[in-house]
This record gives C-alpha cells, sequence and structure tokens, in this order.
C-alpha cells in the first residue's frame, strides 16, 4: 500500500489545525490525486460506506467535493446506475463486504465504472489484497490502491471522536463478555492510530495504569481498559514505522490514554459555557439549531434550521464564554451596530436605553440587514431562550449547590434542604444533584440510604439504575472507602465536607459558577510539567530522559506572570468582557493564531467511554496556556442527557473475569 506523506508533524511544515489537514487529505491527497496519470475523466463517482460518508461530511462541505470533480456521491451497498465511461473513486473501510461489493462492480465484461481508485480508510489485511489481485478482469482496471489511514471523525479543530457509541455499555457493563470488550477496544485503537497516522506523529504512549494490582483485589476488565487500548495502539504505531514511508521513527509528540473513570463528574455537571448550555438547555440534533423566522410573504413564521460550528465568527467567538459574558457581549455587538448606523439612531427617538431584542427587531428592519446580522440576530435569540430557561429553572441556585458540593463548600444536609424545598424541579435536574453527590459520597446511596434519597428526590427507580451504575465507573463502593485519599478526592484542613476538586488559587479571577474545571486539566498541565507519575501513567516506550528536558522546554510559557495566591473572591455572575485567560475561543486565536509556528509538540488525550463539551475547552484554553496544541479525542461527545441515557444501559453488578487475558 502506497502513502502520500504529509508534513505536519510538531517538527516541520506550515502549521494548520488537526481539522485542516483532515480536510486537505481527503480533498487533495485523495480526491484530487485521481485526477492524476492516465485519468482523463473530467468527472468521477465517489462511492462511499455509512461510515467514511461521516467522516467525509465531518471534514468537507459538498461545494469542496464537486470542486474536486466529484459529480456523484453514492452508497456502495445501493444499487447503482452502470456508468462506464465515468472512473469511480473509492472511500471504503477495508471489510471482506466491501473489497466482495467492489470487485462485484468491477470485474466481468461490463463493468460499472472505466476506471476504480481505491482508498481504505484503514489497513487492509494482505488476504483481502491477495483476494483483488487474483481478479484478472479487475486488475488492470484499477488506477489506485491505497490505505488512506484515515477514519475518525474531526468534531473541531482540536477534537475528534472514534464514533463507539456503545463504548460505555460495551466496556463498562456488568456482562462478562470480553470479547465485545476487546473487539470495541480493537475499533478504536485503530482509529485512534489513523489520527497519529494523518498527523504523521509517533508518541510517547501514557496511559493510566490499572487501579487495583494489589494481590487482595481481583483485577477486572474495566481496571485494565486503558492498558488495552494502549497496546492496541502501540502494536498499530508499530506497523506503521514499517510501512508508512518516512513516518517518524523517533517521539515527536505525547498521548495520554484515559477513561471516565477519572473524572464522573464532568459528563453530569452544569457547564456555564455557551456551547454548553446550548447543548445541554435547547433541543438540539448535534449542532443543528431549529429557530423560527419571520416570513416574508407576512404568513406565519417560517421554521429554520441553522448549524452552529466554526464557519459562524459570533459562534467561534463566544462558544466557550460564560453564558452571562455571551450575553453582555451580544448586547454590546447590537449597541455598536446601532450606533454606526444613522437610520437606527431615528427610530431612537426617547433617548432610553433599548433592550438587546429592541435592537435586535431594529436591526432587522434596516436595508443593510445582512448575513451578519442575521447571525447576529440569531445568537441574541439563542442566549435569550438560554437566559430565560435558567430563570425559569432556577438553575443558578441548582448549579451553585453542584459546585459547592464538588469544592467541598456544601454536603448531604444541603442537598437534603434543596431537594425539600424545590419539590416542583425537574426530573433530570434532580438526578444529576444526585449523581454528583454519589460520585463524592458513594457511601451515602448504600442501600435503604440510597432508596430514601431518591425517594425525597421523588425519582423513579430507572432513575436509581444511573446512580447505582456509576460504581460501574468508578469501582466498587467498597474499593472507594478504602482509597479515600487517592486522586479523585481532595481534603482541605478548613473544611469538614469531603471536596471531589480543589481550589483553582492560580487562576485570575472567578465568576460565579465557573469554579468547576474538568479532572483532565490538571492532569494535562501535570503531563506538560513531567510531573504526571510514572507509576499511576506507565509509558510504553519507555522515554529517555532526553525527550523530558525538550517537553520542559516546550512548555514553559516566558509571558506568563506570578499569580497572587489570595484567597478566593466573592463570586459575580460575569467575568469582564476583556478577561485573557483562554476560556473564551477569541482568547485562544488571539493568540495562537499570530505564531503557531511556535508551539511545541501535540498532547493527545484521549478519553474512552466519551468526553465532555468542558473537556474539549478546556483542551483550547491549555493549547494557549501551554503553548502546545492540545487535541483531545473520546469514543464519542455526549451532553449530559446522553451520557445519563448511556449509563442507565449499564447493570449493577459486578464482573468476575477469571479468564481475563491481557
Amino acid at each position: 500500500m502506497s502513502y502520500s506523506d504529509s508534513d505536519s508533524s510538531s517538527y516541520g511544515g506550515d502549521y494548520k489545525n488537526f481539522r485542516q489537514i483532515t480536510r486537505d487529505r481527503l480533498l487533495y491527497e485523495m480526491l484530487r490525486s485521481a485526477k492524476t496519470g492516465d485519468s482523463k475523466s473530467t468527472w468521477k463517482v465517489l462511492i462511499m460506506d455509512k461510515l467514511t460518508v461521516k467522516i467525509m461530511s465531518w471534514s468537507c462541505k459538498m461545494a469542496d467535493i464537486t470542486e474536486e470533480g466529484v459529480s456523484l456521491v453514492e452508497d456502495i451497498y445501493r444499487r447503482r446506475q452502470p456508468l462506464p465511461s465515468m472512473d469511480a473513486i473509492y472511500f471504503i473501510q477495508p471489510s471482506k463486504e466491501n473489497v466482495m461489493m467492489f470487485l462485484s462492480d468491477m470485474s466481468g465484461r461490463s463493468p460499472l465504472y472505466k476506471k476504480a481508485f481505491v482508498f481504505f480508510s484503514s489497513p487492509i489485511s494482505r488476504e483481502l489484497v491477495a483476494q483483488v489481485k487474483r481478479d484478472s478482469t479487475v486488475l488492470p482496471r484499477i488506477g489506485a490502491l491505497r490505505e488512506m489511514n484515515l477514519e475518525y471523525f474531526p468534531i473541531d479543530s482540536q477534537g475528534f471522536i472514534t464514533d463507539n457509541e456503545r463504548a460505555l455499555e460495551d466496556l463498562f457493563g456488568d456482562d462478562e463478555n470480553t470479547r465485545r470488550g476487546d473487539a470495541c477496544l480493537n475499533v478504536m485503537a485503530t482509529r485512534i492510530a489513523t489520527v497519529l497516522a494523518s498527523l504523521r506523529e509517533f508518541p510517547f504512549v501514557r496511559y493510566r495504569a490499572a487501579k487495583s494490582l494489589d494481590v487482595n483485589t481481583m483485577t477486572t476488565f474495566r481496571d485494565l481498559i486503558p492498558t488495552k487500548l494502549a497496546a492496541g495502539i502501540w502494536n498499530c504505531l508499530a506497523k506503521y514505522k514499517q510501512s508508512i514511508p518516512n513516518f517518524p521513527q523517533t517521539e515527536t509528540c505525547e498521548l495520554l490514554i484515559l477513561d471516565r473513570s477519572i473524572d464522573q463528574i464532568a459528563p453530569i455537571i452544569h457547564e456555564w459555557t455557551y456551547d454548553a448550555m446550548c447543548h445541554d438547555l435547547l433541543s438540539m440534533e448535534g449542532n443543528k439549531y431549529v429557530h423560527e423566522v419571520p416570513s416574508k410573504t407576512g404568513g406565519a413564521p417560517e421554521k429554520k434550521e441553522v448549524m452552529l460550528e466554526d464557519h459562524d465568527p459570533v459562534w467561534l467567538e463566544l462558544r466557550h464564554a460564560h453564558i452571562a459574558d455571551a450575553s453582555e457581549r451580544l448586547h454590546e455587538k447590537m449597541t455598536n451596530f446601532v450606533s454606526k448606523n444613522k437610520a437606527a439612531q431615528m427610530q431612537q427617538r426617547d433617548g432610553s436605553e433599548l433592550s438587546t431584542r429592541d435592537l435586535q427587531k431594529m436591526v432587522q428592519a434596516l436595508p443593510q440587514y445582512s448575513e451578519q446580522i442575521d447571525k447576529l440576530s440569531l445568537h441574541v435569540e439563542i442566549a435569550a431562550k438560554i437566559n430565560r430557561i435558567i430563570r425559569e429553572m432556577g438553575l443558578r441556585e441548582l448549579g451553585q449547590l453542584e459546585q459547592d458540593l464538588v469544592f467541598g463548600d456544601a454536603g448531604m444536609k444541603e442537598v437534603i434542604k434543596f431537594l425539600t424545598a424545590k419539590e416542583d424541579g425537574t426530573r433530570e435536574h434532580k438526578l444529576r444533584l444526585l449523581m454528583i453527590l454519589a460520585a463524592i459520597y458513594p457511601e451515602k446511596f448504600e442501600g435503604e440510604k440510597g432508596l430514601n434519597l431518591m425517594k425525597l428526590a421523588k425519582l423513579p427507580m430507572d432513575d436509581m439504575n444511573a446512580v447505582n451504575n456509576m460504581r460501574l465507573l468508578g469501582g466498587a463502593t467498597e474499593h472507594k472507602k478504602s482509597t479515600m485519599s487517592s486522586f479523585s478526592l481532595k481534603f482541605d484542613m478548613h473544611k469538614k465536607k469531603r471536596a471531589a476538586r480543589k481550589e483553582r488559587t492560580s487562576e485570575e479571577e472567578t465568576w460565579q459558577l465557573s469554579r468547576f474545571y474538568p479532572m483532565i486539566e490538571e492532569l494535562i498541565e501535570k503531563l506538560c510539567k513531567g510531573e504526571l507519575p510514572k507509576e499511576d501513567y506507565p509509558c510504553m516506550n519507555d522515554p529517555s530522559p532526553s525527550f523530558h528536558g525538550t517537553s520542559q522546554v516546550l512548555s514553559s510559557n516566558p509571558t506568563s506572570a506570578a499569580h497572587s495566591m489570595r484567597s478566593r473572591r466573592t463570586p459575580t455572575w460575569a467575568r469582564p468582557r476583556n478577561s485573557d485567560d483562554g476560556y473564551s475561543s477569541d482568547s485562544v486565536l488571539r493568540h495562537a493564531s499570530s505564531d503557531l509556528k511556535k508551539l511545541g509538540n501535540r498532547i493527545f488525550v484521549f478519553i474512552v467511554g466519551g468526553a465532555t463539551r468542558s473537556e474539549l475547552r478546556v483542551c483550547h484554553k491549555l493549547t494557549t496556556k501551554l503553548r502546545r496544541e492540545v487535541v483531545l479525542g473520546s469514543s464519542s461527545l455526549d451532553d449530559p442527557p446522553q451520557f445519563i441515557t448511556k449509563l442507565k444501559m449499564l447493570t449493577a453488578h459486578e464482573l468476575s473475569l477469571d479468564d481475563l487475558q491481557i
């Protein structure tokens, strides 16, 4: 198999972000390469399977594909019209079924297409290559037969998923089907390896070690998930070093493999950034938001679908901002537009201060109403809707209690008081509160105690399953009791209550409801400083000391000023709009875009069992802070309702894996 090399590792070439590299490989390395050689056809057919269609749609628009000479996109499993005068590009998984379909298309006297350029999303077995070569009628009709090594979904400029939506169930469930678990990890390992192949990166592979390797406690399959995945990735990389021309032979980056057990709170706590609030509180389908716009004919309002993605500059700027900060910035943008427009000023006759909604109506009435203002108006509407939901559902009070629980400022007493006073609270919000409580105080949910709490919250047994199943992510309750001094739980001498996070005194300021940070923030910073404990996070490579010297230099930030260790301020609802702490994506863009070539080695973090939007935000923030591009990968990206549904699908029996093979 041939491989067209892209110079995109940490050490060379013009900087392109993760998603841009993926897009370029699909458009230029794959589609455009089919134009060369003896292929003179202007238009081609692109044939894909269900998985590769998703890969393509995450990276490219239809207009991009058409521009590269594709006039028709087809599903390999659908009956297709013969087009013997046209060439075909196959972008498919290297499965036996796909290869058989391809051979059926191109063999015999009447092939469906003139010539076939075949690109596999991941490495193909020798047996299947031999099967293709054995068909003498097909062989002369093949223009290319190559491994693209591109089998992942770039969901963000610094994020990807392997699309293992059932990973939580397959790996953390209570049945003893290790074969299914191993199959899931093998697919995951192959897809993660293709990310590294695309970026031409060879990493130091670090992973969370099994938690219970003492003689008294049996190591379960769940304990070994990161270990097994690290071994699978390592095997794939070993083959790449032999098969891919110019693949790095020495380490160029770091990869840290974790699973959902490292942070059970991040997937369920309310995250107060604009992006997270949109996906948590609004009925969105992926990134698609449906809203009503005035009818151009004067009739009833029309429904319009919009995608909240990177091509929207307002979204790009505000997505990682606190919701209150985002609302203020939107009001400011509307005010600025109106102040610069005389027609709008004439409508504001009495000189009184206008609400954001008034400004929105004013702008929409202007003849200069453009796509830019259309976008701005959309986000004003969304922010207003979110703020209304926050008020109506009393989410500020709930959010405050959630964060107080996490930082040890509240405990069982405060939760009971809240549940008693808020009997009309929504089922989902009460469940999430109890799940946070269970993550910090698992012993409070043993036997009758748990049932009494669920009765107080008026939650059905179905919801009790979600709480009970959290222990499948974090080990048995007995084990947790014996390891209360472990990394996940922190104690403060001045606080009587248990805390799941320690205060970040190095952060300059805090706004209300933004104290919480995902655990990966601490882990990535420790990794960058060379402070991640080897016994807890071993390395597959057994790295040499010289790399850690490089890591230290690359991670240093000469512009960071010393932070005062002052006590936490009284929180305010929103941080100042000129905040420059790297939380908001515009802050990231301001810093990173000017000198991207100066970024150090990439850091990849992969979380088995689903990642959160707060964890993706942290990767953007740390890219600026550490001067190293941090890329987050996971089996899926889950918003709280999705994660809770997946958790309910697990059952509550412990694994017994006597025949476990490592």
